[in-house]
């Protein structure tokens, strides 16, 4: 029988009627996320759509999301009535699991102060602080660390040399298509051509015009965005005080 009341993390408990009881050891995290029973009638299981999950009598953490991945529930609520709560699940789990998170539940007005004292325990403990300011959120993060459980870390953190070259590529793309009449095609011409955007503004019109696909009309349309004044003449600009119409008035007499 499952108690009445409130359990851990200030989530309320369910109805108190019988349930079989599963074992840590009888279930594979593998292949689902592993939920102890404790977390009966938090509303974040609600939310918890694109990945299987299974209740566990036996389990230390709230969630398992992997072999060696788990993770513990805070309501900042639950925090200021039961601020000791969190302190004694920290220590119940010891130093196992490799990943660590404590998923928190911003469901006060003022979190400043408790979120403050929250993040110190999870940096001391070696927790992965992650903040939630509705159950559908705090249940995609249990979502997320249980889909990415098999992925390369490669996948998760990104190349950098591939994301730096993405990016660049796209910034001069962005660039360069701002040109009335250019393309990305044309930047792919050109890029291809001169290597580097230093090399394609340095490039004079016979340059430009060795490229395919590049016509007189957008070889001077480049040329002359990149050679023109930054910013445009204004009339009269550059001429002395008193003057007018490159005369200069006489003074009154």
């Amino acid at each position: 029988m499952t108690s009445s009341g409130v359990q851990g993390g200030g989530v309320p408990s369910g109805s108190g009627r019988a349930q079989a009881v599963v074992r840590r050891k009888d279930v594979n995290p593998s292949s689902c996320v592993l939920v102890s029973r404790r977390q009966t009638g938090n509303p974040l299981l609600r939310y918890i759509k694109n990945v299987r999950w299974t209740f566990v009598d036996d389990l230390v953490p709230d969630f398992q999301m992997g072999q060696s991945s788990i993770a513990l529930f805070l309501s900042l609520k639950y925090h200021l009535l039961h601020p000791q709560y969190i302190h004694y699940r920290i220590r119940e789990l010891q130093r196992a699991f490799r990943l660590r998170v404590l998923i928190v539940h911003v469901d006060v007005d003022d979190p400043v102060k408790p979120l403050n004292a929250v993040t110190k325990l999870a940096c001391l403990s070696d927790f992965t602080l992650i903040c939630g300011w509705s159950y559908e959120e705090c249940a995609r993060y249990v979502e997320t660390f249980k889909t990415y459980e098999t992925k390369p870390h490669d996948v998760l953190l990104g190349s950098k040399s591939t994301a730096a070259t993405d990016d660049y590529t796209s910034r001069v793309t962005h660039a360069l298509t701002q040109i009335r009449g250019v393309n990305k095609t044309d930047v792919l011409t050109l890029t291809t051509a001169f290597g580097t955007l230093r090399e394609i503004l340095q490039a004079s019109e016979e340059d430009l015009s060795s490229c395919a696909g590049l016509g007189p009309t957008k070889v001077k349309r480049l040329y002359d965005a990149f050679h023109s004044d930054f910013y445009p003449k204004v009339p009269g600009a550059g001429k002395p005080l008193g003057e007018s119409g490159g005369q200069r008035k006489r003074a009154r007499g």
